[in-house]
């Protein structure tokens, strides 16, 4: 069961929690994280979603996203689900979103981070299995490169 801290409309903490895969009340927001990785080429680090994943299955997305959990920060969030999703250790403690979009439940903190990440090198944490995505390649607007990596568990 993952719970969620309840924000208000100015994004401040109500002290509530909420379960994720039930409807927020009117007025209660949450905050989710997006984080997009690019290399110095302008390349962006890519995952496909697992085919049995609700919503999106096997689709490309973008580097890493989810929800904050009960007591993160939106950095918390970030860094939590980039190793939880791809391996990656990155410290973004001090680091800002660049863009926030409001939606109907909530605040979405977006992350684009510079950095050169070798695919070889990314794996699953021990004792997770491949649950959030397949694999993962760098991709421009153009076009696909052509090197894709499946996740090593």
């Amino acid at each position: 069961m993952e719970l969620w801290d309840v924000y208000t409309v100015n994004r401040e903490k109500t002290g509530r929690t909420w379960e994720r895969g039930t409807r927020l009340p009117q007025d209660d927001y949450h905050l989710v994280i997006h984080v997009c990785i690019f290399n110095k080429d302008g390349q962006m680090l890519i995952q496909q979603r697992q085919p049995f994943k609700d919503g999106w299955s096997n689709m490309w997305d973008i580097t890493v996203g989810g929800s904050a959990t009960v007591g993160d920060t939106s950095q918390q969030a970030a860094m939590r689900e980039l190793e939880e999703e791809i391996g990656l250790k990155l410290d973004l403690s001090n680091t800002r979103p660049h863009l926030t979009v409001n939606f109907d439940e909530g605040f979405d903190d977006i992350y684009l981070v510079e950095a050169d990440i070798d695919l070889d090198e990314l794996t699953l944490p021990e004792g997770l299995s491949k649950t959030e995505m397949d694999c993962a390649r760098t991709s421009t607007s153009e076009s696909h490169s052509s090197r894709r990596v499946s996740l090593r568990l």
